[in-house]
């Protein structure tokens, strides 16, 4: 996809999030998503600072936390998160439209609300699939490199093949399934390798962050 069609997925993956996370009650709310030990108000919280954060506001603030990830991520988490859900809901609805992102690696943002985004509807049986155009960027984007997650190193030495679209890369045993569940267990969600099948598939499994 042009870089403009990039992030024209990411507003409208945005967008169909926000829908989804309307109807929510305060204890889905507070439902652990896929995503450590965060609830899904916390990643819905850091979507928002991931588009509300320049290249110097992360450097900023990565010195800040020395160089501490998950220090950072935390910080700008609980800048963004409101006293209430539906101020935290709001405070997302706003970023909708953004284009500002850390880096200029617009597939690993579009990649950022795709992932979250089944991070929070899984948990709360959401039943709704990304556009497979989406996806497709997003797992051509994990499988080349390790960026926000250790998707080459997931993918390395495996034959993955998409079952839906046209996503197929790499060489070794096979694995096949749907491209969101390949772009998921490629991001470390291990409950999405269970809709893998092929030789390399626990390969896959045990590769996947708990």
């Amino acid at each position: 996809m042009p870089r403009d069609a990039l992030w024209g997925a990411v507003h409208a993956e945005r967008a169909a999030l926000a829908d989804d996370l309307a109807g929510l009650s305060d204890e889905q709310w507070a439902q652990r998503s896929l995503c450590g030990e965060w609830v899904v108000e916390d990643v819905v919280a850091h979507l928002t600072a991931a588009a509300s954060t320049t290249r110097f506001g992360w450097l900023k603030s990565m010195a800040g936390a020395r160089f501490d990830a998950d220090l950072h991520n935390q910080r700008r988490l609980a800048e963004q998160r409101g006293a209430t859900p539906a101020e935290t809901l709001d405070r997302f609805r706003q970023i909708i439209p953004s284009t500002t992102a850390p880096t200029g690696h617009t597939a690993a943002w579009l990649g950022e609300v795709v992932v979250h985004g089944q991070d929070i509807r899984r948990p709360l049986g959401l039943p709704r699939t990304p556009a497979i155009e989406a996806v497709t960027e997003v797992a051509r984007f994990f499988a080349s490199r390790d960026f926000t997650v250790a998707g080459r190193t997931n993918a390395k030495g495996l034959r993955l093949e998409a079952t839906d679209g046209p996503f197929a890369t790499g060489d070794g045993p096979l694995v096949s399934g749907t491209t969101l569940a390949l772009t998921m267990a490629l991001a470390g969600r291990g409950v999405y390798c269970d809709e893998l099948t092929g030789a390399g598939a626990s390969t896959l499994r045990t590769r996947c962050k708990p």
